[in-house]
Order: structure tokens, then C-alpha cells, then sequence
């Protein structure tokens, strides 16, 4: 069996789904259910023989430590994580706790549960680090993609809190032996995307009729990879990646955030015409630009395609697309997780000058 933590959130649910429904090996699911985790993304689990949600904190070994003796699971998958630049601007603390504080106390739990193994469970044990492009900084419009040779240098509270959970896990495999491994991806999208972030926002928001925000001039630019596609190049890094080693994951798809708002208004006009027939890019509302906005990120996935094989499966025509359908057909989804604190966020932080 496998632990993973952050099993409730975004990208941690799509891979625990896809995970029980392609293999035979269980999954304990570590999860703070904090605003992000939510627990009807596991809706479908309910009652499932081989899957375990434990609510807990990353950082109490107290529960960890025992949770790992009991169920000697053979490889840890940490997406736990505070995530959104935003929040990370408006209260840095909360993602140095849980970001590095919260990896640091994990990988001690492991790291104690994994030195009491035989030498050939050793050998066989994966600690899989789930990070992000990042904290590689930003690119100019020219520059070469992102490799895993590339500089760290993190530029938001979010990214640097990150870049510090990854020089943490390299540590602990050089000085203590620990197999981890270190993915670093690119933007992710799809079902069970919580709506403070770009896609599901303005699928979100223009369903209910209200602005579309966009940053500044909505020149950024950023790679999209579809969560599935993320989940499928995981199961393969921890089957067949090396121990110490990082691995870029990407969707091949540079896309600006106008381009991105442009193709979603196109596909709700499509699928969900607007009742007075105007087009949902009516709605577009250009916001002030958040601090130190990172221009362009760009991911060359190639290392992991030349040595593992791996290639995403969607295009992000094919990927807008079902991520757009599927919030479509998930209404109560997106009901039940915009909370009041959720509207209290959007209106503070997508304010129009």
C-alpha cells in the first residue's frame, strides 16, 4: 500500500481516484481537510475496501510516526501543501508552517519509519515530493523552458516556501540516504479544481454572470497540464524514477492567461449560451496586477519522456474541454465549496480600480 498526504486537495484526490481505479493496492489518505481538502472530492470512495482518509496534520509525528508502523506502506506521496500565490501574499505564515515546517516534520516520521526497514524494503521505499515550476522564477519571453538544471530562485511567498521543501527532501535523501524523488510541474487544471484559482474562477464566475478578472494585461504566460495527464506521469516516476533524482512534468501547452479566458468564454458560449445570447467575453474585467506576477513559465518535460517514456495524453483542446463540461455537470460540486469565506476571498482580492 501507499500513504499519500493531501489526498483531499486538487491534484492529491485525482490521483488517489485514479490510483484505486487502475491498480489493486490501497491508500491511506492523509488530510487536514483545511479549506482546500474537500472531502466530496472522495464522494465515490465512500465505503471503498481499499481506501483510508485520516484527518491529521503533516506535521504531527505523533500521528504520522504511529500511521506509518501500522500500514508499512511502501512509498510516501506528499502533495500536502498550502498552493495559491494570493493567499501566500496576503498571509506568508500559514505556507512556512505547513510548507517547510510541515515537510520537514514529515520527512523525520519517514525518515524513523523507513530506517526500522529490512535492507531490501529500503532499497524498494519511495518518498515522492510533489513540487512546482515555481520555483524556478520567471522567464523571459525568449528564454529556454524550465529543465531540472535550471536555478531555483522563487520570487512569492508560495514559491519560495516550496523551494525550501525541496532543498529539504534533497537533503534528507544526500545525508540520510532517504530514496525521495522530486517532480516539478507545470499548471495544473481540471475536475475538483478549487475556484480561487484562473480556470475554475472564471468558469465560476461566468455562469453566474459576474466579471471575469484577469490580471493586469494578461500577458502571462504559463504551461497547462491536464491533472489527469500530472497523476499518470506520477504513477510513473514512482515506479521507475531514480532515487535523487527531479523530474520536470509539463502539458506542452504555453498558453497566456487572455488566451486561456478567451478559450473558456468560447467553449461556454458552445456548451452553456448565455440566456440574453451575448458572449461571455463581455464579462472580461481587467484587475490590478498582483506583486512580483512572474511573467512566463515554460516546462521542457523532455528528461522524464527520454527516460521513462512519458508523454501526456491530452492536448489542451481536449483537456479545456472536459474540465469546462465537467464543472457543467457538477453544479452542486460548485455550490457546496463556494463558502462564505470563499466570496469574502474573491471579492478582496479581485478588486477593480
Amino acid at each position: 500500500m501507499i500513504l499519500v498526504t493531501g489526498g483531499a486537495g486538487f491534484i492529491g484526490a485525482n490521483f488517489v481516484l485514479d490510483w484505486l481505479a487502475q491498480g489493486d493496492e490501497a491508500v491511506v489518505n492523509l488530510d487536514l481537510l483545511t479549506y482546500a481538502g474537500n472531502l466530496e472530492n472522495l464522494q465515490s470512495l465512500d465505503g471503498h475496501p481499499r481506501h483510508l482518509l485520516v484527518q491529521g496534520d503533516i506535521g504531527n509525528r505523533e500521528l504520522v510516526a504511529p500511521l506509518l508502523a501500522q500500514h508499512q506502506p511502501r512509498a510516501v506521496l506528499h502533495f500536502a501543501a498550502e498552493s495559491h500565490v494570493d493567499r501566500s501574499i496576503h498571509g506568508p505564515g500559514d505556507f512556512i508552517q505547513t510548507n517547510i515546517v510541515g515537510t520537514f516534520h514529515l520527512l523525520e516520521a519517514v525518515r524513523g519509519y523507513w530506517q526500522a526497514l529490512s535492507p531490501a524494503r529500503q532499497a524498494a521505499f519511495r518518498f515522492l515530493h510533489v513540487s512546482t515550476d515555481e520555483v524556478f522564477g520567471s522567464l523571459d519571453a525568449e528564454a529556454s523552458a524550465f529543465t531540472e538544471q535550471h536555478p531555483i530562485v522563487p520570487n512569492s511567498p508560495y514559491s519560495a516556501s516550496k523551494a525550501a521543501s525541496d532543498h529539504l527532501v534533497r537533503a534528507w535523501h544526500h545525508t540520510y540516504g532517504l530514496p525521495t524523488l522530486t517532480t516539478h510541474c507545470s499548471n495544473n487544471y481540471g475536475p475538483f479544481h478549487f475556484p480561487e484559482k484562473l480556470i475554475p474562477l472564471l468558469i465560476v464566475n461566468a455562469l453566474a454572470g459576474k466579471p471575469l478578472p484577469v490580471y493586469g494585461d494578461g500577458l502571462q504566460v504559463r504551461d497547462w497540464l491536464y491533472v489527469k495527464d500530472h497523476c499518470s506521469a506520477l504513477r510513473c516516476i514512482l515506479q521507475a524514477g531514480s532515487p535523487g533524482q527531479t523530474y520536470n512534468i509539463g502539458g506542452n501547452n504555453e498558453k497566456t492567461n487572455l488566451e486561456i479566458v478567451h478559450t473558456v468564454c468560447a467553449l461556454l458560449d458552445l456548451l452553456r449560451p448565455r440566456a440574453d445570447a451575448r458572449p461571455y467575453s463581455s464579462q472580461i474585467t481587467h484587475v490590478t496586477d498582483r506583486p512580483g506576477h512572474d511573467r512566463r513559465y515554460a516546462i521542457d518535460a523532455g528528461k522524464l519522456a527520454r527516460d521513462l517514456g512519458w508523454q501526456p495524453a491530452e492536448t489542451f483542446d481536449t483537456g479545456i474541454r472536459q474540465t469546462v463540461q465537467w464543472y457543467l455537470d457538477h453544479p452542486d460540486w460548485v455550490a457546496h465549496v463556494q463558502s462564505g469565506a470563499y466570496r469574502d476571498w474573491v471579492q478582496k482580492q479581485y478588486r477593480s480600480d
